[in-house]
């Protein structure tokens, strides 16, 4: 279970001195360190289920949500999350994990997000479409659909049959939020396959 030194604190009112109490769980491994003001009480909790915690708003995408939903075929360490405004690639070291945040336009943020509960963890992450988005987004626009599809077959080694599944009403949806051409690309690449899929 997340908590903040606030609440740990709270929790150890009845001791003389609640600090060195906790620094003593520490030590013992009763409670670990995620980052400055942030505890986790397990420590085989699985990484992604701490990274709104950590920074936020935020959600996973990127190639951590692409390699949960087995898109890419690579196991993907570093959980990668999505934020707004802020300016600037965030990176924390944990005892648990690596963790990235990066920005996708404003307008787009909100949208094509999952919440999810596991155990009593919340978490939200990008839908597939969504998290593909966020990926061609942060990458330099390609000149044409050709090159959008030798980039997604061969360089993120998406698999042909897993574009075909895709939502291509979806990723048309959110494409002007995003004002880069790879998104409108790959809004009508994934129409031209869903039209040969059909025929």
């Amino acid at each position: 279970m997340i908590k903040t030194t606030a609440m740990l604190l709270e929790e150890l009112g009845d001791y003389g001195s609640p600090k060195s109490k906790l620094s003593r769980m520490v030590k013992r491994g009763e409670c670990f360190p995620i980052t400055k003001g942030l505890y986790e009480t397990d420590p085989h909790v699985a990484p992604y289920l701490l990274a709104g915690s950590i920074y936020g708003p935020s959600y996973i995408s990127f190639e951590f949500a692409l390699g949960q939903y087995g898109l890419i075929p690579e196991a993907v360490y570093t959980v990668t999350s999505a934020t707004f405004e802020k300016k600037k690639r965030k990176k924390y070291q944990t005892a648990f994990g690596t963790f990235t945040y990066q920005d996708v336009p404003s307008k787009a943020f909100p949208l094509g997000i999952r919440l999810v509960q596991e155990g009593d963890y919340f978490y939200r992450i990008a839908e597939p479409e969504k998290a593909l988005c966020d990926q061609l987004y942060k990458i330099s626009p390609v000149p044409n659909i050709k090159e959008l599809m030798l980039l997604l077959t061969e360089d993120l080694r998406i698999d042909e049959d897993a574009l075909k599944e895709l939502d291509a009403d979806k990723v048309c949806k959110y494409s002007p939020a995003y004002r880069t051409t790879n998104i409108k690309k790959l809004c009508s690449l994934l129409r031209r396959l869903r039209y040969e899929r059909n025929h």
